[in-house]
């Protein structure tokens, strides 16, 4: 009996399921990717992301260190690169070597040289330790193990460093938005996080939360 119930516990391991299947749909193909990059690159995104507001709502500093994560086309990039300054840098993560061409694309293009992409996995972001911010904007949904990437960015994070959760209202995007915001809030803080800031709106109509290591 022993036996069985252990490997019944096993297989469920085995089968831990990809909580974001949904969301992730159009990222799946080469062609799924190319027709979520136009959307990216919009050329009106800056009217509804509002990218200079989620700047100063993050509170970066000259010289800190920040990464992107989930960065697609790299679309955050000039706006943190200028934010920290020659004597800070900015990772842009993504777990698609096709974004991040066109990421390294942009970086080149607008002379960005305090910045890099990276390449992480569905469960590891991979980044370096000792950042200042890491800032998931419209991704966190997009998450297929939360669990083990909330102890990926933990680890990239300094002991006082900040994570910043730009995420959809669940009643707005049905189709794909997985949790309500106090279950996001929930999922984060038991991997590990402690909330220290919660704004109803920024942006696209969207929620920012903040949290830092417990």
């Amino acid at each position: 009996m022993k036996r069985l119930v252990f490997l019944f516990a096993m297989s469920a391991m085995l089968a831990w399921p990809q909580v974001a299947s949904k969301a992730n749909e159009n990222y799946k193909t080469k062609d799924g990717r190319d027709g979520v990059a136009k959307t990216l690159d919009n050329p009106n995104r800056d009217k509804s992301q509002k990218p200079e507001e989620i700047i100063a709502a993050l509170d970066l500093k000259p010289g800190m260190g920040v990464a992107d994560i989930g960065t697609g086309t790299g679309y955050m990039l000039p706006f943190l690169s200028r934010a920290v300054g020659h004597t800070g840098y900015v990772l842009g993560e993504d777990i698609a070597q096709d974004f991040l061409d066109r990421a390294k694309a942009r970086i080149t293009s607008e002379n960005l040289a305090n910045t890099k992409v990276m390449l992480g996995t569905e469960r590891d972001a991979k980044l370096p330790s000792g950042l200042d911010v890491e800032l998931v904007l419209d991704v966190y949904h997009h998450f297929d193990y939360p669990d083990t990437m909330l102890a990926s960015l933990a680890h990239g994070l300094k002991q006082d460093g900040r994570l910043g959760i730009i995420g959809f209202y669940r009643k707005d995007r049905t189709d794909h938005i997985r949790l309500e915001r106090e279950d996001v809030i929930k999922e984060i803080e038991s991997n590990g996080f402690r909330l220290t800031a919660n704004r109803d709106k920024i942006g696209n109509n969207q929620y920012m939360l903040t949290f830092v290591k417990r």
